[in-house]
């Protein structure tokens, strides 16, 4: 067995083809279990975030080009244009990136922590599908054991410079002061709690956040003294609103061109700073043409995150040294399955032998045949039958010159003679 990654990441492909191969949290079961009806694909795990779809699989040789294949199919993509942007990692490359990823030395912002939950998520999502099996099993758990020893043991988070500080920075940089603005946040994970939260240390005056489910939006509110709404409430806001952040699930936009352009005329040409953090985009695209519209998806932070980052670079030196330790072990891992089939395969042809040759020891002495006789017969039978295939390979060896075979063979099959006591 092999283990494949195939994906799309934000070093490799715009936000504009991330989001058109996206995977919704209501369709990954489903995809899920598509993916595994593959032939060469025996486990499957979907991992979708913002900045990258990635196809972590195991399965037969051929399982990478199905990964493609299936991609390709699933979402309905230009082969040409997706083999543009994609990679695909195999066995200890893929170990190693999965170690990468979940303890975010392979994140647009290094080290930040909100992609191991994620990749938490997406293992949660496989197993409940029945997806995950024991290699992804492991791998998960080797993940997770990695990621937490590289947050305690190294400086990777000792800096705040996660996506949602990054857009509370630029939209510090472009309004100043905060206290005298009002934000809404669309959404209600991890990205726009901690939006919150960084909104509200800086004393900004007011924080709206309106989500799907009301009553999550009230109860994140709540925690920075701000209010809930719906999604329908959106357009009615927006005509009060300076900042807008963005990261909800969502196949359509949530705020549409039309809407800004109410709102704005309704400001009086007072512009709107909007950061759309979401995959696939929460903010109509076209919006960005509108004057006093500024509109910036996730690609636009990088210049925003590369403050802060010396100490962390610092750190992934040293994060880097523990994931190759880790990955190495995973593969050792893997390796030692390959003796534990040989050795199942092996005890199981043996005792098919035993079970035969007994067998037929037991109709002889049902048949009152002599017991001295029918155990020595059982014991020749039971000899034979095991060293016969060892024997006839051991022979060929010889004739063939293999000295190499040999040598296995001896150490194998014949016991080193014990040396006599001093």
């Amino acid at each position: 067995m092999a283990i494949f990654i195939f994906g799309v990441n934000h070093l490799r492909a715009p936000v504009a083809f991330r989001e058109r191969i996206a995977f919704e949290e209501a369709t990954l079961a489903s995809a899920l279990q598509d993916l595994v009806a593959c032939d060469a694909v025996k486990e499957a795990l979907i991992l979708s975030t913002c900045n990258r779809t990635e196809l972590f699989a195991v399965g037969e040789p051929s399982g990478d080009r199905q990964l493609v294949d299936w991609l390709i199919r699933h979402h309905t993509i230009d082969q040409s244009t997706l083999l543009q942007y994609c990679y695909t990692h195999t066995d200890q490359e893929a170990v190693r990136h999965t170690l990468r990823v979940a303890c975010g030395l392979d994140s647009m912002v290094l080290g930040e922590p909100q992609i191991l939950g994620q990749v938490k998520a997406a293992y949660r999502a496989a197993v409940a599908s029945g997806t995950s099996g024991k290699t992804l099993n492991k791998l998960m758990q080797y993940a997770f054991t990695t990621a937490k020893k590289i947050r305690t043991d190294t400086a990777i988070g000792a800096t705040p410079v996660s996506v949602a500080y990054a857009a509370v920075r630029l939209a510090r940089q472009v309004h100043g002061d905060l206290s005298q603005c009002r934000a809404l946040l669309i959404g209600a994970g991890d990205t726009i709690e901690l939006v919150a939260q960084h909104l509200h240390r800086q004393k900004i005056a007011e924080v709206v956040i309106a989500n799907r489910t009301v009553s999550r939006a009230h109860a994140l509110a709540e925690i920075v003294d701000g209010r809930g709404i719906g999604l329908d409430d959106i357009p009615a806001t927006l005509a009060h609103t300076d900042i807008v952040i963005a990261s909800a699930a969502s196949r359509i936009p949530l705020v549409t061109r039309a809407m800004l352009e109410q709102a704005v005329k309704a400001r009086r040409q007072q512009p709107i700073f909007v950061v759309d953090l979401a995959v696939p985009r929460n903010v109509e695209p076209s919006a960005a043409t509108l004057d006093d519209v500024y509109v910036y998806s996730v690609d636009d932070l990088n210049h925003v995150i590369s403050e802060n980052l010396d100490l962390r670079r610092a750190a992934a030196t040293q994060a880097e040294e523990l994931v190759d330790q880790h990955a190495a072990g995973f593969m050792e891992w893997m390796q030692s399955l390959d003796g534990e089939d040989m050795i199942k395969a092996y005890r199981g042809h043996a005792d098919t032998i035993a079970g035969e040759a007994l067998a037929k020891a037991q109709r002889k002495l049902a048949n009152g045949e002599d017991p001295a006789t029918v155990l020595s017969g059982l014991t020749h039978s039971l000899t034979n039958k095991l060293i016969h295939r060892p024997l006839a390979k051991i022979r060929e060896a010889a004739s063939e010159g293999r000295s190499d075979l040999l040598e296995h063979a001896q150490e194998l099959l014949i016991e080193e003679p014990k040396e006599p006591p001093p």
